[in-house]
């Protein structure tokens, strides 16, 4: 089902449509990815990357929600009990909140150079679940 040779979606190479499913300017990722997993049944590099590029922005809008509904309920929490104590405890969300998205850029970052390079590059969880539904 591999084919290492000839284009991909929009007339792109192989690598370039697969590092640029990681691009979030514009929703550019989104447009490539939809692009490559409707178009393109042949090639596994670009639909493996398209596929863990959807799942890494679903991880990134879920974790985001999470981490605010979190912040938000221990700040009516602390409101409620009008203790500042338990206000600054949002605060750990936060930090959680941040360590989140650095390890979501982190992990973008990689894989979008392994895709413009042409190697599949699997970040956990989510990478098993893109190459079994890319196949």
């Amino acid at each position: 089902m591999q084919n290492n040779s000839g284009q991909s979606v929009f007339g792109l190479d192989q690598n370039v449509a697969a590092g640029l499913a990681y691009i979030p300017i514009c929703f550019c990722h989104l447009i490539i990815s939809i692009g490559i997993l409707a178009s393109d049944k042949v090639n596994k590099l670009p639909r493996f990357h398209a596929i863990q590029s959807l799942l890494l922005s679903a991880t990134m809008i879920i974790g985001y929600v999470v981490c605010l509904i979190c912040v938000f309920v221990v700040m009516m929490i602390g409101a409620a009990l009008n203790s500042s104590v338990v206000a600054i405890f949002a605060l750990l969300f936060y930090g959680v909140l941040l360590l989140f998205i650095l390890a979501c850029l982190i992990g973008l970052i990689i894989s979008c150079i392994k895709g413009f390079t042409g190697q599949i590059f699997k970040l956990p969880i989510i990478g098993n679940l893109a190459d079994k539904w890319s196949n």
